[in-house]
């Protein structure tokens, strides 16, 4: 025992040392971390410390330049990291213990360094980032777990699963579907972490019914930004619990969810329906969310979503929602086309799905009365209402299909200028008229025409807000109505030259519209470059203040998630 305390207090004693090297003075006034590249002396106090850790975990640290290039990017590959902006090194623990004595090493430095925790890298403005000091390889906590199996672990008789916070949803779901199980919230892409979603939200089209995945969780393992492990729920550390559930990794890091579960349907009826203007499109999607007063649309559908198509082809060759087959046949493809020129060059689709057969209680037949339903009480344009019958998992994972299309085309790896709002339902039509009938059609030259909105699906659809907990750290617009709000998400891909440029203008201009008009509304997946922003444009005056007491108890010298911006060292 003295032996091993002594090693661990020599290792914490070289990691301080080493990154009191790396980093900047702590008491430089910015939000931004810029350390100067390391010296040789200090590649040498490295070496250093990977030899103690070799003697004392499981873990591996590398410092080379391949390894600390790939930690500097991201699926955005909107911020340019510099080899001196690139994190010292890049951490692969072997389990949680070993992310706890990590933090709990740059805690206890005089100059305490960032560490970041990085799932898949799927965020979009270098969030996930760590200037100077460490990222955390999450992925290595299952690759390199003894048993791998019990980072997902199913229990039948208690309907949930205990996930590793590195694990991907895909995988969550194919474990659970081997029991009859399934969640029942879920991101339309799967290829994201458990850790990662539940930093955010975790939105799609199920969220009406069941909530955002952060409303889906019944436990969390966390380690603090003190190097605290604490397994935390609404019953035992309940603050620290609410905290991390949309907390943006700034309280602590998932090591593991407990994700309730329910019983699995076999299959999904696939319907879009084509819409020419915003007010019916939104009327019939809230009363498919409505599941009281929504009359005899209420509760058939599992699934609502929506999309702004302002460039018929790229409605065609959608990468969001690829089905096994084309949804549209050649005949179709020439009518849709004529139905968006006549409304002026966009149009909306409603999509959704309702599931059956499997463990769920819908028959075939039941779903075939619902869609006749759907169709005759829907205020669609007749004539394009189109139908697929696929498996429930081909349903949920859809977007693989499609991602695996750009891959094959190079198309995957390019900058992502996204923008996400969640909007108040009082102005959803005039943000229509004022973005996607205005700002996603105009070109640089100020003329409107196909394609101007970019390449990307551009999404829009309600929510229930009594399906969110107040209780946790995600941010939603005021209330001014009823308990409805909409999430837009324009989910842009930047590939010819003055793309990116471009997009990113146009999302400025989208947030100058919505000023101008008065149109308070809320980043998802949030980004600002100050913390006065943060705190005046994101959280306002009362939820700021229940952000920064929590950062004060589970982070104080504010390690965790600094490529956020939100808080730098000492704290404020």
């Amino acid at each position: 025992m003295a032996r091993a305390t002594t090693t661990t207090v020599a290792l914490c004693f070289l990691l301080s040392y080493v990154f009191s090297v790396l980093t900047v003075d702590p008491h430089r006034p910015t939000l931004a971390v810029s350390p100067p590249p390391p010296t040789a002396s200090s590649s040498v106090v490295i070496d250093d410390i990977i030899r103690v850790l070799a003697d004392t975990t499981a873990a591996r640290i590398r410092t080379d330049a391949e390894a600390t290039a790939r930690a500097s990017t991201d699926f955005g590959t909107n911020v340019t990291v510099d080899a001196a902006r690139r994190p010292a090194a890049v951490f692969y623990p072997s389990c949680a213990a070993d992310i706890a004595a990590l933090l709990r090493a740059s805690s206890a430095s005089a100059s305490p360094f960032p560490i970041s925790a990085r799932g898949r890298g799927h965020s979009t403005r270098g969030q996930a980032t760590a200037p100077g000091g460490v990222v955390i390889d999450m992925a290595s906590l299952a690759g390199r777990h003894s048993s791998a199996a019990s980072r997902l672990a199913v229990s039948v008789g208690g309907s949930y699963i205990d996930a590793g916070g590195e694990q991907l949803w895909v995988d969550v779901l194919h474990a659970a579907l081997a029991h009859g199980l399934t969640p029942r919230s879920w991101t339309d892409y799967l290829r994201l972490t458990v850790g990662g979603t539940l930093s955010n939200a975790g939105i799609s089209g199920q969220a009406f019914r069941h909530g955002p995945q952060i409303s889906n969780v019944l436990e969390l393992d966390v380690v603090t930004g003190t190097g605290e492990v604490v397994t935390c729920s609404k019953h035992k550390d309940a603050d620290l619990f609410d905290a991390v559930l949309g907390g943006l990794g700034q309280f602590g890091i998932i090591t593991r969810a407990r994700i309730p579960l329910a019983p699995a349907p076999a299959r999904a009826r696939w319907v879009r329906l084509l819409y020419t203007g915003a007010a019916d499109l939104t009327t019939d999607q809230e009363r498919l969310i409505d599941e009281r007063g929504g009359g005899a649309l209420a509760g058939l559908m599992d699934y609502v979503e929506g999309s702004v198509l302002t460039d018929f082809q790229g409605l065609i060759g959608s990468w969001r929602s690829q089905p096994p087959s084309s949804f549209y046949s050649a005949a179709d493809a020439k009518r849709i086309a004529a139905l968006a020129k006549d409304a002026g060059g966009v149009l909306y689709c409603l999509e959704g799905a309702l599931y059956y057969g499997g463990a769920g209680d819908r028959t075939a037949a039941d779903v075939d009365k619902g869609v006749e339903v759907l169709v005759r009480e829907l205020r669609y344009a007749r004539g394009f209402a189109i139908v697929q019958d696929v498996s429930y998992v081909q349903f949920l994972d859809r977007v693989s299909a499609g991602e695996g299309k750009l891959r094959g085309e190079g198309l995957w790896d390019v900058p992502h200028p996204w923008l996400n709002l969640f909007l108040p339902r009082s102005r959803i039509l005039d943000f229509a008229a004022g973005v996607f009938h205005g700002v996603l059609l105009r070109r640089d030259d100020g003329g409107a025409g196909k394609g101007g909105g970019g390449g990307g699906p551009v999404l829009v659809y309600p929510l229930n807000r009594g399906k969110w907990d107040g209780a946790t750290s995600a941010v939603l617009p005021d209330d001014d109505e009823d308990g409805v709000f909409y999430t837009v998400g324009i989910l842009r891909s930047a590939v010819a030259d003055g793309d990116l440029r471009r997009m990113e203008e146009q999302n400025a201009e989208v947030a100058r519209f919505c000023e101008a008009a008065g149109i308070r509304c809320t980043q998802y997946l949030p980004y600002y470059a100050t913390q006065a922003e943060w705190a005046a444009r994101h959280f306002g005056p009362r939820r700021w203040d229940t952000f920064l007491r929590r950062k004060r108890k589970y982070d104080p010298m504010a390690i965790l998630s600094r490529g956020q911006r939100i808080f730098s060292y000492p704290l404020a």
